[in-house]
């Protein structure tokens, strides 16, 4: 296996294919080399997409004369580090990818490439493209230049996440949730945690290497896992409920501010430099005058960016609930599945004892139905509000 494709945690599936492509790649023209100018990497939050995308990126741009993605030359270490010249990565800043980004990025990918075999564009999220941004990206994907080839990252080939149009002029590479043991050891080899820590943050985290990371190394996050499942016996009790989604709210509010904060001041001021702030020459002052615009554009981007991390944040916690409904409900059915959450076996055992399968079920859907409304921009106090309502009254029924 090419060293760059180590990366991949638990997808030995996919690399055979991964790995033919990158080779018959090194034909100059994608004509005479059949290689595919459009991908679309699958599969659910944690199994990795993103890195499968970037590391096919290095192994298509890799120098070395013989393994492509060999993790040492210099296109796959500007590859895999953001800097390539000739790979561009379209990460969305808020709730969408708008269509004004989409056209910029396929007018620059349009060229010839500069230094390496292909123009490379990876699109991560792109199931946040808005109608126009898929309609743009649809027409050059339909058409694509000789040397550009497009990845693309999604949850799922549902038509609700990619357009069929999209879909069917992809070569769709799906992608897995790593095994526990795979994950627990990426955390102990690459980023010396403790085994024994390793080991529970893996089996906690649903295959999530990130997730499991964090959980491992940061007790906020274990503060905040612990609290998000005590909703489930908070939702039972009318005097603990609501008090329990409004500091659910307030942490993944707080949690965002936190994680955006030195990246907002750092874009303000490198714009406002930009722009003549802190300048001593004639007219510097008059032009940051005139660049309130501008200026209130970023602003604008930032708060969009807030919302989707504090939303995205929601999203993880209300995962792990609906996990826990899931974990008691398979124990009411006597179903010899592995749990989401082994070590709330006690609660989940309680849980089974305490409500039916059918209660247990309309909590796990409840807890999906808040996802989705949140997918569609109800904010987010209503829609946690109503959830933890449901439950109360499913687990009282």
């Amino acid at each position: 296996m090419p060293p760059v494709f180590r990366r991949l945690v638990g997808q030995r599936a996919i690399l055979d294919d991964l790995v033919r492509a990158a080779v018959a790649s090194r034909t100059r023209t994608r004509a005479a080399s059949a290689m595919t100018h459009a991908w679309l990497f699958t599969g659910p939050p944690g199994s990795g997409r993103s890195v499968a995308a970037r590391c096919f990126a290095a192994a298509l741009e890799c120098q070395h004369p013989e393994v492509p993605g060999c993790g040492r030359c210099r296109a796959c270490t500007t590859v895999l580090s953001g800097t390539h010249a000739d790979v561009r990565h379209v990460v969305p800043d808020g709730l969408s990818i708008p269509v004004k980004t989409i056209r910029e990025i396929v007018a620059a990918a349009s060229r010839a490439p500069s230094t390496g075999r292909w123009q490379i564009v990876v699109i991560e999220d792109a199931d946040r493209l808005t109608e126009s941004a898929a309609n743009a990206l649809l027409k050059v994907v339909e058409e694509p230049p000789e040397s550009t080839v497009f990845l693309l990252c999604a949850p799922s080939i549902d038509p609700e996440d990619v357009s069929v149009t999209i879909r069917s002029r992809c070569r769709h590479v799906a992608l897995t949730m790593p095994r526990t043991a795979d994950v627990a050891r990426v955390l102990i080899d690459h980023d010396g945690i403790d085994p024994e820590m390793a080991t529970w943050a893996a089996s906690v985290a649903a295959g999530h290497v990130g997730r499991a990371r964090r959980l491992a190394t940061d007790p906020e996050a274990r503060a905040e896992r612990v609290e998000a499942l005590g909703i489930a016996r908070a939702a039972t009790r009318d005097s603990t409920a609501y008090e329990a989604a409004e500091r659910l709210v307030a942490r993944a509010k707080e949690s965002a501010k936190t994680l955006t904060a030195d990246l907002d001041v750092a874009e303000t001021e490198e714009l406002r430099t930009a722009l003549g702030a802190g300048g001593t020459g004639k007219g510097t002052a008059g032009a940051l005058r005139g660049s309130a615009g501008v200026l209130k554009a970023l602003e604008q981007k930032q708060k969009s960016r807030v919302t989707r991390v504090e939303r995205d944040s929601l999203d993880r916690t209300l995962v792990d609930l609906a996990g826990l409904f899931r974990d008691a409900l398979t124990m009411s059915w006597g179903g010899g599945v592995e749990l989401v959450h082994p070590d709330m076996s006690d609660q989940t055992s309680a849980m089974a004892r305490y409500a039916p399968p059918e209660s247990l079920l309309a909590c796990v859907e409840t807890v999906l139905r808040c996802r989705e409304a949140l997918d569609t921009n109800v904010k987010p106090r209503f829609a946690v509000d109503a959830m933890i309502a449901e439950i109360g009254l499913a687990l009282r029924r």
